[in-house]
């Protein structure tokens, strides 16, 4: 079979890690998870944003860095569920637009995040997934996890405003763009199986991949 490298991306509360896990039992891929449990900065950054958001953004660098180059260089098809590219397109980005990375360490990021990924192998597909802010929200909220209880529908906006100006610019790999607000891959067989096939469709090389208006 055909060694594939894909990447999931989309806002908070999107679907990317349901989604990664099972398209990678589905598909019998290696997956990835973004770095949570064992982050020595993130207690410290959701503490005091100012003085550690530098300190977070380098970590998640070096962390996805690695992590992009083992999937990518894997015998075995991956899929991971964040992308390195979106630390510096969404989320440095938007500390610097409310003051939580000054611009001095902005750049200084920014120099080392391009240096590093001019020389990434380049994935296969990107998963993109979307939905409405309010259905993020809740979404969020219905997780209760302690460290996204500060998370607000401005700030929710303000990342979707971010990744529609990256998508509009992207051009590394092709890009199938999910919108999960009616879609339960979770709990749903159907919506799962639509999904997969779509997939595979864009991995072969289809331009047209379109997913059904009434998935019941």
């Amino acid at each position: 079979m055909t060694k594939r490298f894909v990447l999931v991306a989309g806002n908070i509360g999107t679907g990317k890690t349901s989604l990664a896990e099972r398209l990678g039992v589905r598909l019998g891929w290696r997956t990835a998870f973004e770095s949570v449990i064992d982050n020595p900065y993130l207690a410290d950054f959701y503490a005091d944003m100012l003085k550690w958001s530098f300190h977070l953004q380098v970590f998640f660098l070096g962390h996805r860095a690695e992590q992009h180059r083992a999937l990518a260089g894997s015998p075995e098809s991956a899929i991971a569920d964040r992308s390195i590219y979106e630390d510096a397109c969404i989320f440095a980005r938007a500390l610097r637009h409310l003051g939580n990375l000054d611009e001095r360490d902005y750049q200084a990021y920014r120099r080392v995040f391009d240096l590093i990924v001019a020389d990434l192998p380049r994935p296969d597909l990107l998963l993109y997934l979307k939905a409405p802010v309010p259905v993020l929200l809740d979404r969020i909220q219905s997780r209760g996890r302690e460290m996204e209880g500060g998370i607000t529908p401005d700030y929710l906006s303000l990342l979707e405003t971010f990744y529609d100006e990256w998508m509009d610019a992207f051009d590394l790999c092709p890009v199938l763009t999910i919108e999960t607000a009616d879609l339960d891959f979770v709990h749903k067989r159907k919506h799962l199986d639509i999904v997969v096939e779509r997939v595979r469709d864009k991995l072969a090389g289809k331009e047209a991949v379109v997913f059904p208006t009434n998935l019941g």
